[in-house]
C-alpha cells in the first residue's frame, strides 16, 4: 500500500510513477480524502488535549478546596462533556474517511523502482544474462507428449474428478514431483533458509496484506461458508506469518522457504497452455521469502534471484534472466527479475520463477515493522519461486528426452528420485 503522507504531500510523484506502469490516475479525489482524514485527526487530537486539560483543571480546583458543586466546577464539566461529544462525532467521521482512503489505496499498485526499465509491455523487458546451452535438436517432443508416452500423469480422469486444467500425477510422475520438492527444499535450507509449511487456506486479511486482494479476487478460489480462500502462492501466508509484528532489528534478514500447493483460476488465460503442466488450476511450488532492512533490499534482490537460479543450474536446465519493464510488473512488485527456462520441445523460453522486491508495500498493508533504537520503520519484503515444480518437471522432460523414449535426469536429482532416467513402464490405471 502506498504511503498516505506521500498521497497528501506529493500526489504528482505518485501519478508520474503510476504513469510509468501505463496507468492514468486522477489522484485529486484521493488527495482530498487523505487531507480530510488528516484534518479530522488533528482536530480530534487537539480537542482531546483540551478535554484532558479541563479534566486536570477540575481536579486541581477540587484539591485546593473548591466545592465540587460550585458553578465554576459545573461549567468546566459541562464544557468537558461537550468536548467529549464532539470528539465522539469526529472519531466517526475520521473512521469513515480512513476507511474510504484505505479502500482506494488498496486498489493502487506499488510504485516501480528507479532501476526498473520503462516500457509499455513484455516486448520492452530486458534480458540480463543467460546460462547453459539451449538444446535445439530436430523432432523434439513437448513435455505433455513425453509424459503421455511415459504415463506420468492423467488429465481425462482428473477432469472427471474436478474439471479441466487439473492433473493427477501417477507412477514415476508422482515420484518425480516429490523428488523435486524435497530437492528444492534441501538446497535452499542448506543455504540458510528456514523451512516452514504454512496453511493452504488463508483469510481475507492475509490476501489483502500480500496484495492479492482486492484486485485479484476473480483469480482466487473462495470457500463459500467461511472467510477462507485457497492460497494462490505461499507468498500469501508467509507474508502474514509476521503480520502486525515488530521484528527485532538483529533478527533481520529473515529468510523463509515454503512448499505449498497453489490454486489459481487463471481467468483470462483460456485457450493458452491447455495441455500439460504449464498453466493449471492447482500446482505445487517452493517459495522463497525475505523480510529485511530497507537498506538491504537491493542486495537481497540479487541474492534471492541467485538462489532461485541455483536450482536451475543444479538441474542443468538452460535459462535466461529478464528484467521486467514497468508495464509488465506484478501488482505488489517494485522490480522483478523473471527466470525463463528453455523448453526445447516448444522451442521457447518459459517463465519458471519471478523474483520480486516489494519494498515496504506489503509491510505497510500487513503492518510489519522493525525497530532500530527508538525508531520504528517498515521492513522490506521480497519473494521468488524456487521453483514452480510442475514447470520444472516439464523442463526436465523436454531437456532430458532421448531418442529411445526415455528421459535422462540430472545427477543432482538422482539421490532423490532413486535412478538416473525415466522409462516407459506398464500403467497402473
Amino acid at each position: 500500500m502506498l504511503d498516505q503522507r506521500l498521497v497528501r504531500e506529493n500526489p504528482t510523484l505518485i501519478a508520474l510513477e503510476l504513469e510509468r506502469r501505463g496507468m492514468q490516475v486522477d489522484l485529486a479525489p484521493l488527495q482530498q480524502i487523505a487531507q480530510q482524514q488528516r484534518d479530522l485527526e488533528e482536530k480530534r487530537s487537539n480537542l482531546q488535549a483540551e478535554g484532558n486539560r479541563i479534566g486536570k483543571q477540575v481536579g486541581q480546583l477540587i484539591k485546593t478546596g473548591l466545592d465540587p458543586t460550585s458553578n465554576e466546577i459545573i461549567n468546566l464539566r459541562k464544557e468537558g462533556n461537550l468536548i467529549k461529544q464532539e470528539v465522539s462525532l469526529l472519531e466517526e467521521e475520521e473512521k469513515k474517511a480512513s476507511f474510504a482512503l484505505k479502500e482506494k489505496l488498496l486498489s493502487l499498485p506499488n510504485l516501480p523502482s528507479k532501476e526498473c526499465p520503462d516500457g509499455k509491455g513484455e516486448n520492452d523487458n530486458q534480458e540480463i544474462r543467460r546460462w547453459g546451452n539451449p538444446r535445439k535438436d530436430n523432432n523434439l517432443f513437448e513435455h505433455w507428449e513425453i509424459a503421455d508416452q511415459l504415463k506420468l500423469f492423467e488429465t481425462e480422469r482428473s477432469a472427471r474428478i474436478s474439471q479441466s486444467r487439473f492433473v493427477t500425477l501417477i507412477n514415476e510422475g508422482a515420484r518425480l514431483e516429490r523428488a523435486l520438492i524435497n530437492f528444492m527444499l534441501d538446497l535452499h535450507t542448506s543455504k540458510g533458509y528456514k523451512e516452514i509449511l504454512p496453511p493452504v487456506l488463508v483469510n481475507t486479511e492475509s490476501l489483502t496484506g500480500s496484495g492479492q486482494l482486492p484486485k485479484f479476487a476473480d483469480e482466487s478460489f473462495k470457500c463459500a461458508e467461511d472467510d477462507l480462500w485457497l492460497t494462490p502462492t505461499a507468498e500469501v501466508p508467509v507474508t502474514s506469518f509476521h503480520r502486525n509484528e515488530i521484528i527485532a532489528s538483529e533478527k533481520l534478514p529473515l529468510r523463509y522457504v515454503a512448499y505449498s500447493p497453489c490454486f489459481r483460476r487463471e481467468a483470462g488465460s483460456y485457450g493458452r497452455d491447455t495441455r500439460g503442466l504449464i498453466r493449471l488450476h492447482q500446482f505445487n511450488k517452493v517459495e522463497l521469502y525475505w523480510f529485511c532492512h530497507p537498506e538491504q533490499s537491493e542486495k537481497a534482490h540479487k541474492e534471492i534471484t541467485n538462489d532461485a537460479e541455483a536450482v536451475l543450474q543444479a538441474l542443468e536446465l538452460p535459462y535466461r534472466v529478464i528484467d521486467l519493464c514497468t508495464a509488465d510488473l506484478g501488482f505488489s512488485a517494485a522490480r522483478t527479475f523473471d527466470l525463463e527456462v528453455w523448453l526445447p520441445g516448444a522451442n521457447a523460453y518459459r517463465e519458471i520463477s519471478s523474483c520480486s522486491i516489494c519494498g515496504d508495500f506489503q509491510a505497510r498493508r500487513s503492518s510489519i515493522r522493525t525497530k532500530d533504537g527508538k525508531m520504528t520503520k517498515l521492513v522490506h519484503t521480497l519473494n521468488g519461486s524456487g521453483l514452480a515444480v510442475g514447470r520444472t518437471m516439464a523442463a526436465l522432460l523436454e531437456n532430458g528426452q532421448q531418442s529411445d523414449g526415455s528421459v535422462v535426469l540430472p545427477k543432482a536429482l538422482i539421490p532423490y528420485f532413486g535412478k538416473s532416467r525415466l522409462q516407459q513402464i506398464k500403467s497402473i490405471v
